[in-house]
């Protein structure tokens, strides 16, 4: 697929939907006829236009007649691409937005009756402000990170947009769409693995949801290789700060006993946070991200399941005891003990309450990856720390974790 291509391929996949639903819909506007009066309306006066990024408010005074329905307003957002807009008879300010360039745009405005009839247009200037997408294009950074490559962008005014990775395909010998990342957030940073460490062309540019496309940062990178820890090697630490296990089969060797089922380790139910296990992972490594797996089903988003934790990790021959506080920092240093990082489980996919929900409950089930910052030292002990459960609880559990990174 040539580079012409791909960029109209993956934005006519995304807004597909987007494009029939703003075709198709009437927004609430019924246009069949509801008035045998076909009198053509008078047309908007008093226009004021307010520009903002991409697009343009623009408010204007509506004829003296029962008879208006809406006012619509056509206009073209790129070259050849046209939208329209439509406001309801009872505001006086109309929206139109998604244009590509901070440049002049004409907008078209008519008012329409309730019997489909429409007025003469009326033209207006707007002058929309930097588009989000352009605003965001500037900061994006990409870096090699393990297996693959790390992507970070700042989206100041949290509007919708997607970072979308293309990366050079071995098979089709061109520059490919690898992943699609669609946020509001203001602060974007993710990674994306599964490659070799040889050196690959990567390319990263911004789109929003009318299809705008960025210019493309295009580098070229080394992946850092990562591997599986090998759990046969792991085994426990146990400390006097750590956690007394529920009972004798929750005990913290079942972190690591590949069994991503129950059960899984799990702390005594009259406990207090941070919930804390400890165990060696038989080698020192520079560690770059771990997978979770906690309980699912009617325990999924409750019970003793992390909610917020913190991994701790050591590289001292043999690490003393400390007490972990319930919040520190990353990077923190408490005596043989740094702060490797915090994290924050992710809230249900599905946005609805739970337990309950079954995407939420297979999001749970296919364990939840978290990244290890780049800067961390590396280590041979780890220590998680839980300090917050999904119910808030004087215990906590989970069923299994996987570890990445590189051996030292």
């Amino acid at each position: 697929m040539k580079k012409t291509n791909y960029k109209i391929f993956i934005i006519c996949l995304v807004f597909l939907a987007a494009a029939f639903s703003a075709c198709e819909k009437n927004n609430g506007y019924n246009t069949d006829p509801v008035s045998k009066d076909t009198a053509k309306p008078e047309t908007v006066t008093n226009l004021k236009v307010d520009n903002f990024n991409g697009g343009a408010y623009i408010t204007y005074d509506l004829p003296n007649s029962d008879n208006i329905l809406y006012v619509l307003a056509k206009y073209n957002i790129r070259e050849n691409v046209a939208r329209e807009t439509k406001s309801s008879y009872y505001t006086d300010t109309i929206k139109v937005e998604g244009f590509a360039e901070a440049q002049e745009y004409e907008v078209t405005l008519y008012t329409v009756t309730r019997a489909n009839v429409v007025s003469d247009p009326v033209t207006v200037k707007v002058n929309p402000k930097t588009p989000v997408y352009q605003l965001v294009r500037p900061s994006i950074a990409i870096s090699a990170d393990f297996g693959g490559v790390n992507v970070k962008t700042f989206n100041p005014l949290k509007k919708e947009i997607g970072v979308i990775l293309i990366a050079y395909d071995d098979v089709t010998r061109d520059m490919e769409v690898q992943d699609q990342h669609f946020t509001r957030l203001d602060t974007v940073d993710y990674s994306i693995r599964g490659y070799k460490t040889d050196a690959r062309d990567f390319g990263v540019y911004i789109t929003d949801q009318w299809g705008n496309v960025s210019d493309t940062l295009n580098v070229k990178l080394s992946p850092l290789y990562e591997e599986l820890l090998d759990k046969s090697k792991f085994s426990p630490f146990t400390l006097a700060s750590d956690s007394p296990p529920y009972d004798g089969n929750w005990i913290v060797s079942r972190l690591w006993d590949g069994n991503n089922g129950e059960p899984g380790w799990h702390t005594g139910s009259s406990g207090k946070a941070p919930f804390v296990a400890t165990f060696n992972i038989g080698n020192t490594y520079k560690l770059s991200r771990f997978i979770m797996w906690q309980r699912p089903d009617s325990w999924a988003y409750g019970h003793g399941n992390p909610r917020d934790f913190s991994l701790w990790g050591s590289n001292s021959a043999s690490p003393r005891d400390a007490q972990l506080p319930v919040s520190a920092a990353a990077g923190t240093v408490i005596g043989d003990w740094v702060n490797l990082g915090n994290y924050n489980f992710p809230p249900p996919p599905s946005g609805m309450p739970v337990p309950g929900n079954s995407a939420d409950n297979e999001f749970v089930k296919a364990g939840v990856n978290f990244n290890v910052p780049f800067n961390a030292p590396s280590v041979k002990f780890l220590r998680l720390s839980v300090t917050r459960t999904w119910s808030a609880g004087s215990f906590a559990h989970v069923l299994e974790m996987s570890f990445y990174g590189k051996p030292e």
